[in-house]
C-alpha cells in the first residue's frame, strides 16, 4: 500500500493510462481532473495511484462521446446513482449506435454481393438458387400512378421507416405470376423497399425462403417479356411450378447513368 501512496510524474500517469500528458494538462487547466500536488518552485504535476480510479471513469465517459460540461457535472455530484443514470442513458445511445453500424454494415455487405453479381453473372443463363426469407416494405402501385407519384410515396415510406438515406435500402418491383401468367407485363403491382434491419410493426411483405430462378435483363426494356418467355419455358422443361411474385431489381444503377445499360436482376419463387 504504501508505494501506492508515491507520486507520479505526469508522464508516468499519462503513460500508465495510456494517455498523453498534455490531455492530463488540459484537463488541469479546466478543472476537470486535477494534480495531487503541484511543486511549488517549478510548477511541475505529480499524481497518485489512488487518482487512477476517477481518471478511467472520466476516460470512459469521454469515450462514450459524454461532453465536458456534463462529465464536470457529474463529478461535483459524484455518487452510485448519478452514475448509474448517466451510464444508463449512454449505454442507450451506445445501443442505438450499434443498431445503426449493423445496419450500416448489412448494407454494405449487400452492396459488395450487387457487385459480385455483376462481375460473375452470365446474361444468358437461367439459375436455380437458394435464398433465405426476405422482410421488404412494400408501397401498391399501379400502371396509372405516375412516376412522380411513386418518387413521392417512397419518399415518404423511407421517412417513415426512419431510413437516413436512400442508399440505406435497396429498392425494386413487384409484379405477380399470375399477372405475367396473363401475358399482363406491365401489371406491376407494388414498389418494394429492402431494409437492413427488420422494423416492428411495419407491415412487412416476406419474400420467402427456398429455391427462385434468378436471370438477368439487359436492353430496350420493351424487350423484358421475352426474358420472361425464357423463364416460362425453362420452368416447363424443367417441370418447376412459378408461384408467388417476380422479385426486380435494378443492380448497376450506382456504376451507370445509361438507362439502357441497367441490369435487371429477376427471381421468382419455384416449387
Amino acid at each position: 500500500m504504501e508505494e501506492k501512496n508515491k507520486l507520479l510524474t505526469i508522464g508516468q500517469f499519462a503513460a500508465l493510462h495510456g494517455i498523453n500528458k498534455k490531455t492530463l494538462m488540459w484537463y488541469d487547466e479546466i478543472g476537470l481532473f486535477r494534480p495531487a500536488f503541484i511543486h511549488p518552485q517549478n510548477g511541475y504535476r505529480f499524481y497518485n495511484y489512488h487518482q487512477s480510479a476517477l481518471l478511467e471513469t472520466i476516460l470512459l465517459l469521454r469515450e462514450l462521446d459524454v461532453s465536458i460540461p456534463e462529465i464536470q457535472s457529474f463529478i461535483r455530484h459524484r455518487s452510485a446513482q448519478s452514475l448509474q443514470t448517466l451510464l444508463e442513458e449512454k449505454i442507450a445511445a451506445l445501443d442505438l449506435k450499434i443498431t445503426h453500424l449493423n445496419a450500416v454494415r448489412q448494407t454494405l455487405c449487400n452492396h459488395r454481393q450487387t457487385m459480385e453479381t455483376l462481375l460473375t453473372m452470365d446474361l444468358s443463363q437461367i439459375n436455380q438458387i437458394q435464398k433465405k426469407e426476405r422482410y421488404l416494405i412494400t408501397i401498391p402501385t399501379d400502371r396509372d400512378i405516375s412516376y412522380d407519384k411513386q418518387v413521392e410515396m417512397i419518399t415518404a415510406k423511407t421517412h417513415d421507416c426512419q431510413l437516413h438515406h436512400l442508399h440505406d435500402a435497396s429498392y425494386g418491383t413487384l409484379i405477380s405470376v399470375e399477372s405475367l401468367k396473363r401475358g399482363d407485363f406491365d401489371d406491376y403491382c407494388g414498389l418494394f423497399i429492402e431494409i437492413p434491419v427488420p422494423l416492428p410493426n411495419a407491415g412487412l411483405h416476406v419474400q420467402p425462403a427456398g429455391t427462385y430462378l434468378q436471370a438477368f435483363f439487359q436492353g430496350d426494356w420493351e424487350n423484358m417479356p421475352e426474358k420472361y418467355q425464357q423463364l416460362f419455358s425453362y420452368a416447363q422443361k424443367h417441370h418447376l411450378q412459378l408461384y408467388g411474385f417476380s422479385y426486380e431489381k435494378i443492380l448497376n444503377e450506382t456504376v451507370t447513368d445509361r438507362m439502357e445499360d441497367y441490369i435487371v436482376q429477376i427471381e421468382i419463387a419455384i416449387l
